[in-house]
């Protein structure tokens, strides 16, 4: 029988049970003792349908035998409770590969969707894991999910809203490797960080299928042929001649010069080209580049803040996006309530946006 929310169910290869609350994808959500538990919908096995009376509570455990009486009848065969099957190991299995999805719940309308996240054990290891994220602005992580893998399978690793993503800017995935009933070889802990463009949970086209899934997603590779995909190091002498590297970088005119209005009666202009912020790009990446247009953002709008009525359009290039992105990113959160609109095309083109600074539009 396929469980139904409501259902009373007991699980398959573990103790314990209980009354099914939710069921999202093939994940049941179980209420044991006022406690949802995530949980294959294939590990549950309904013992009483939704509607009918519950169980007693010790349904899900062995029930004791009752204690003898003289003359004793005859001893009826001892049966023994059923084992869970043991694990089979796949060919090549020693081998970690970890793969972290994101699901939207409704693909078609991904501007009201929520999202599941799964993450896939592809090897003969028992993984226990642990999902962390936190934002740009903060210096510690929020516990997002913990759990374990079984080996070879796909397990639940969290759910997430539109209203999460703004403390998403970073994800990191913390999981140890063993095997429960045979030797292994060691395998090292792994801690993976990501910068997690949490835009592209807007454009359908970042969806994309994975040898993994049944339906688009956004895959990252955690571990792929035991090697983690972007493991976390500090080096404290590299991160010493870093800050050294930018005390010394910020103190010379690298930058251009702030721009300044255009006209009398006309918006303050600001050019977020590369070539307009930088005399020398050479020896810098696209998140060097992107972090420094958005620090000339920030600024102008700071500088700016008390001049009610002050127009700024910042020109920021059609490209592929990523830089309006970036400051629509900002205008909702860091700098909301003031009015934002898209530049005259006459002027400038499909690349720029005009913001119009409002009095009491705090700085978030």
């Amino acid at each position: 029988m396929t469980p139904k929310t409501g259902d009373t169910v007991r699980y398959l290869n573990s103790v314990g049970g209980g009354r099914i609350v939710k069921i999202s994808g093939n994940m049941a959500y179980v209420d044991e003792d006022g406690f949802e538990t995530p949980v294959l919908l294939r590990e549950c096995v309904v013992v009483a349908a939704a509607g009918t009376p519950e169980p007693a509570k010790g349904i899900f455990k062995e029930p004791a035998r009752p204690a003898a009486t003289t003359p004793a009848p005859a001893a009826a065969p001892t049966v023994k409770a059923e084992q869970p099957a043991p694990i089979e190991e796949t060919e090549g299995g020693d081998t970690l590969n970890i793969v972290l999805g994101f699901e939207p719940t409704d693909i078609k309308n991904l501007s009201q969707s929520t999202f599941d996240s799964f993450l896939v054990n592809d090897s003969n290891y028992w993984i226990d894991f642990a999902v962390l994220t936190r934002a740009d602005s903060d210096t510690q992580w929020t516990l997002r999910h913990r759990g374990t893998a079984e080996p070879n399978m796909q397990v639940f690793a969290g759910e997430f809203s539109r209203s999460d993503l703004p403390a998403m800017d970073r994800l990191a995935v913390q999981l140890c490797a063993y095997k429960t009933d045979r030797p292994f070889d060691l395998k090292q802990p792994a801690l993976v960080e990501f910068n997690l463009d949490t835009t592209r949970f807007a454009r359908l086209h970042c969806f994309t299928r994975n040898e993994y899934f049944d339906t688009p997603v956004i895959a990252l590779d955690i571990v792929r042929g035991d090697r983690p995909s972007r493991p976390l190091r500090i080096d404290p002498a590299q991160l010493e001649r870093a800050m050294a590297e930018k005390r010394r970088t910020d103190s010379t005119p690298r930058r251009k010069p702030a721009p300044k209005p255009a006209g009398k009666n006309g918006p303050i202009e600001v050019d977020l080209h590369a070539n307009a912020i930088f005399d020398d790009m050479r020896g810098l990446s696209n998140a060097d580049i992107l972090n420094a247009q958005v620090d000339r953002f920030r600024e102008v709008m700071d500088a700016h803040l008390r001049h009610a009525g002050t127009r700024i359009v910042f020109i920021h290039g059609k490209g592929n996006g990523v830089l309006r992105e970036a400051l629509m990113k900002e205008l909702n959160h860091r700098y909301k309530g003031h009015d934002v609109q898209d530049a005259s095309f006459r002027e400038y083109g499909f690349g720029a946006t005009q913001v119009t600074i409002r009095p009491n539009a705090a700085r978030r």
